[in-house]
């Protein structure tokens, strides 16, 4: 029997090294996080948007965690809108859940959440499953989801 090991990308392997620094020096910066985790945040704020250029069905959520990466890339406009031409062919548009949404937390919110995840895998990127904490539904226990990508219409 032949063992196939199949390694998955990383979500800085996206956008260069200069601007993963970055982004890391401003999750550090801005939301006091350690370097090591400021690093896996964006990391995986970066293969979710992997996964978002990909996505022409269901809403996909970042996790509390890791949108802080997702609101940092966000602020250096040009080059979010230049990744976002590059890797998605579209813009990705980020946007925020209103309050009192009732799909912002609970069920609702695992499930995107659960299929978050699983559209990362599916696109190849590994997944960091300690920044994913309401992934899968069955180990959740409370979830906030505060905004989400908008999907490009399905296709004719």
């Amino acid at each position: 029997m032949t063992a196939v090991v199949t390694e998955r990308a990383s979500g800085r392997s996206l956008i260069s090294d200069e601007l993963f620094a970055t982004l890391v020096r401003r999750v550090v910066a801005e939301d006091h996080l350690d370097q090591r985790l400021a690093e896996r945040t964006v990391d995986q704020a970066l293969a979710y948007l992997g996964a978002c250029a990909g996505n022409s069905g269901g809403l996909l959520a970042p996790s509390e965690q890791v949108d802080l990466g997702w609101h940092a890339f966000l602020l250096y406009t040009r080059d979010y809108a230049l990744f976002c031409d590059q890797v998605a062919g579209r813009f990705i548009h980020h946007v925020p859940t209103e309050p009192g949404d009732p799909d912002a937390t609970g069920e609702t919110a695992r499930v995107v959440l659960s299929r978050t995840v699983r559209a990362i895998e599916a696109a190849g990127f590994a997944v960091d499953h300690e920044l994913w904490p309401c992934a899968p539904v069955s180990t959740c226990t409370g979830c906030h989801n505060g905004c989400h990508n908008d999907p490009p219409p399905p296709p004719r």
